[in-house]
């Protein structure tokens, strides 16, 4: 499902996604399709944010694109994600 639909069905409110479809334009993601878990209450937003795991994530329908900062990490596991 593109971003702009799930806006249109899920006004003003945080969702968890599943990202199925994305791209690099240098350091940034530009989310493009996603899968929608479904609807987070705004007080448990930041604990379903913590646990997200790989492809999931959690994000307000108030903004018009998913752009995520993508910085690379000293570890094992490569890179991370961060939400702007």
């Amino acid at each position: 499902m593109k971003w702009q639909e799930v806006r249109t069905l899920y006004p003003n409110q945080f969702v968890k996604l599943h990202i199925l479809k994305s791209r690099l334009h240098g350091d940034k993601e530009i989310v493009e399709e996603v899968a929608v878990v479904g609807t987070v209450p705004d007080e448990n937003a930041t604990r379903e944010l913590l646990q997200s795991k790989g492809n999931e994530l959690v994000y307000h329908t108030s903004h018009e694109d998913i752009v995520l900062q993508v910085r690379g990490m000293i570890s094992l596991r490569g890179k991370a994600r961060y939400a702007d």
